[in-house]
Order: C-alpha cells, then structure tokens, then sequence
C-alpha cells in the first residue's frame, strides 16, 4: 500500500467534525482515487476576475470650456456607466481638436467622446477613434440627467451593459459605421478590472426623424420588463470624417440646419408677424380714410322733426293807433317838491 503524506495544518484521524483531509501522493506512485472521494467532489468554477482581459478598450470622457452645470452631469452620469472611461481636465477653447489626440494617447485611451461648447448654448459630441479614426460630429439635444429625471430604474455600478440597435441602422452604410464605433465605445470590455459580471441594463440607440436617441434601461428580474433609468439625450449626426478629429468628410448630413440657422428662422417669422400686424393696421386705417366722407348736410338730421301748423298772413290796411304813455307818479311828486323848496326860499330871502 502506498504512503501518503498529510498536508500541514490538516486534521487528526479521530476527529469526525473536521474539514475534508486533502492527501498528497508520492511522486513515484499515481494517486489512487476512491469512488467515495469521486462523488463527494464538487467543482466551483473560476471567479469572473480570475479571466483575460483581452479587449483593452478605453474610452476618454472630457469637454472644452464653456459647457454649463447639464453637461458636467451628463458627463459624470456616463463615467459611472461606463467602468472603462477615464476623466481629464477640460481643454482650452484656443487649442485646436488635433490635440484631443495627443491627450487620449497620453491617457492611454483609443476611444474618445469629447463635448465641444460653442455660445454657452449649443453643445456638440465628437465620438471618435484614436489615433486613426474614423470620427462623427453630434449636435446633442434634449439633455436629461440621472438627477434631473428621477427615475425608478437603478443598476449596479459598473455593470456591463447591452447594446440595443434599431433595425434602422443596418439599413444605410453610414449608420452602420456608426453602429460599430458605438459598440466599440460603449461596450463595457469582458474581464475588465473594474467591470462586475453582470448584465442588468440595456443601452438603447433608437433612429426617429433622422436623429439617434438614446435611452438607458434596466432589466428586472421578474418578470425581464424594462425600467429607464437616465440619462437620456439625442444626437443630430452632422459629418462623418475619415480620419480623428478631421480628415476626409466620409458622410455629411443633407437634413442637419445649424443652431444659428435655426434661432435666425426664429427671429425671421416673428419679424414677419410683426410686419403683417402693422401692415393690417396701415390697411385699416386706409379703409376708414376713405369712408369718411365730406357731408355738407346730415341725412339723418331731418327724421324725427315734425311740420308745423300753417297761420293765416294778416295784412294791416290801417294806421296803429297811438300808445297812451303813462306819466311816471315818482316824476310829478319830484317836480312838486322842487318848486315847493323854491318858494320857500324865495320866502326866506324875503323876509
């Protein structure tokens, strides 16, 4: 019978309550293996970590200055999404897009989702391949948050997600394009050191009125029903060019209008409300200029008079007879009493 020799650390042969006691064989003899031994034994299967990690894909996530408080959110929203990006410090306006270049190999990344600020207002996404491309150009639009939204969905942190596709995009050569550089960007790498093995949300990339929405879901458990977490936003395609950050112009969208296009349309069809409300009113006032009438004689003057009754004409054939005047009593006292003073002074003088 062969000798066996017992690991360090290992049980005594009387006590039943202990762990299994692993053997190891002598070199010189194969192990003998009971059948006991074969039916007690389970097989746990390696951790997730314990993989290759062959896909090194990293994804740069950074903008230009300028951007306002949604972006910085959007941009922290999807660095916690996604395990396999890295942050760097906002670039200068100055600075061409050649440089982001430089900047991702500096980081050691081969993917790129820069947000170029223009006007503090339009926001643009430049997804791209460094260092040889190709890249697209986005106008973002209908930023919402993951704290803006509140939503009910949650999923674990640094989790790996599946990419949905609308059936759209295998449709026209540069949808797919774009279909294989999102894949390459948003897809979280197997065995990345800080990815989790599981898959319990779904990033969505939907083609409606000639944009790509973009929608984040989580999966439940029960019932595999879908709950939408954030953020959300949609992306305008512009130009797709051939090389990172510039290059030939692959594909150019026909349907795109520029945000200054778009606000001078605005400002034009409220001046033109404006001209029509003043153009009505000079028409009015024409209108009323010419119904006003010089009238010598108002038709209206004569509706409610009445005629008078017709008097006989009196002809005087004869003289009018004489007024008698009536003498004035205060006049006749007045004489009276004037030529009595008299005589009394002429009394007085005589005597």
């Amino acid at each position: 019978m062969s000798t066996f020799k017992r690991k360090r650390g290992g049980p005594g042969p009387g006590d039943k309550k202990s762990k299994k006691v692993k053997f190891v064989a002598d070199v010189s003899e194969p192990p003998a293996e009971t059948n006991q031994e074969k039916t007690n034994e389970v097989t746990i299967p390696p951790p997730v970590s314990m993989g290759k990690w062959t896909n090194k894909e990293r994804v740069l996530i950074f903008s230009s200055r300028g951007i306002n408080f949604r972006t910085r959110h959007l941009m922290q929203d999807l660095r916690n999404l996604m395990p396999h990006s890295k942050a760097d410090t906002k670039m200068d306006r100055k600075d061409k897009l050649f440089v982001v270049n430089e900047v991702c190999e500096i980081k050691n990344c081969n993917k790129c989702l820069f947000f170029e600020a223009k006007k503090k207002q339009d926001l643009y996404l430049w997804v791209s391949n460094s260092p040889h491309g190709p890249s697209a150009k986005f106008l973002v639009q209908n930023i919402h948050t993951l704290a803006e939204l509140k939503m009910t969905g949650n999923c674990l942190k640094g989790s790996r997600p599946l990419l949905s596709f609308d059936p759209k995009f295998d449709s026209e050569p540069h949808y797919g394009l774009l279909k294989e550089l999102f894949t390459q960007t948003f897809s979280t790498p197997r065995y990345h050191p800080k990815s989790q093995p599981f898959v319990d949300h779904v990033f969505t990339f939907t083609i409606a009125d000639n944009r790509i929405w973009f929608r984040n879901y989580q999966i439940i458990e029960e019932d595999a029903s879908l709950v939408e977490i954030g953020p959300r936003f949609v992306l305008n395609l512009i130009k797709i060019f051939q090389g990172s950050f510039g290059g030939p112009t692959l594909y150019e969208n026909p349907d795109f209008q520029s945000p200054n296009m778009h606000r001078r349309q605005i400002r034009l069809a409220a001046a033109a409300k404006v001209r029509e409300k003043q153009m009505v009113k000079e028409l009015q006032k024409m209108k009323k200029a010419e119904a006003n009438v010089a009238v010598d004689k108002d038709v209206t003057a004569d509706v409610f008079l009445t005629p008078a009754e017709e008097k006989p004409v009196h002809i005087q054939t004869e003289a009018p007879e004489p007024k008698v005047v009536k003498k004035n009593k205060h006049k006749a006292f007045k004489r009276q009493r004037m030529q009595m003073a008299r005589k009394i002074r002429k009394i007085t003088k005589s005597s």
